[in-house]
């Protein structure tokens, strides 16, 4: 199965093409907006890498959210389209799930949602123990430890939960790795909709 992952969920930029013997090309940006400007010449550039041609892919796979309201949107449409115009599967992809990757253990993904709230979600050994959910950060910090004691915080929102949990180590990356998301993609099941945790920030001006 030829596989085209993409991420615009977090500040990061990110697509990755992986076939049965591996990742054959993969690409990453650090970006706080610009997505919709780089993805498109991205992925290209990733495809011309790995040796394909767009009909050559089997499955597009894109990160869903949470995470930036922009970013997340931009990359869901940009698979969307792609699949229509290949005719080919597109499947989602949780950017926590993606954070987590397949660590041992408890691992705890978490982005900084600001007012004082983190997206979270727990995974044992990669497998889900929670929903993502966006909680205030004592609630979190309750949520996680009625599971048990973190090996491993990742994502901009482990720096809000160190305090809480001084022995887990923290993940190198505050973004998805792309490599990780077209792993993941390889057996999604999840539709390609964004996923929304709370009302977006943005309010209609006054009349």
């Amino acid at each position: 199965m030829r596989i085209l992952a993409l991420d615009t969920c977090l500040p990061a930029c990110s697509a990755a093409v992986l076939d049965r013997t591996g990742i054959l090309a993969s690409a990453s940006e650090a970006m706080v907006k610009g997505h919709q400007e780089r993805l498109a010449t991205m992925v290209r550039e990733v495809m011309q890498a790995a040796g394909l041609a767009f009909d050559d892919l089997d499955r597009i796979g894109v990160t869903v959210g949470p995470g930036s309201f922009t970013g997340l949107r931009v990359g869901v449409a940009f698979a969307k389209g792609l699949s229509a115009a290949l005719g080919k599967p597109c499947v989602g992809v949780g950017t926590l799930e993606a954070l987590a990757g397949e660590r041992p253990g408890l691992t705890v993904a978490a982005v900084d949602a600001r007012r004082e709230q983190v997206y979270v979600q727990a995974f044992r050994d990669g497998e889900a123990l929670m929903e993502p959910a966006a909680l205030r950060i004592a609630d979190a910090i309750a949520a996680i430890r009625a599971l048990g004691t973190p090996e491993t915080l990742a994502g901009s929102g482990a720096a809000l939960l160190t305090a809480a949990f001084p022995n887990a180590a923290a993940a190198p990356s505050q973004v998805p790795d792309p490599v990780v998301v077209a792993r993941l993609a390889a057996r999604s099941q999840m539709a390609a909709r964004p996923i929304y945790l709370r009302a977006p920030d943005a309010k209609l001006p006054a009349a």
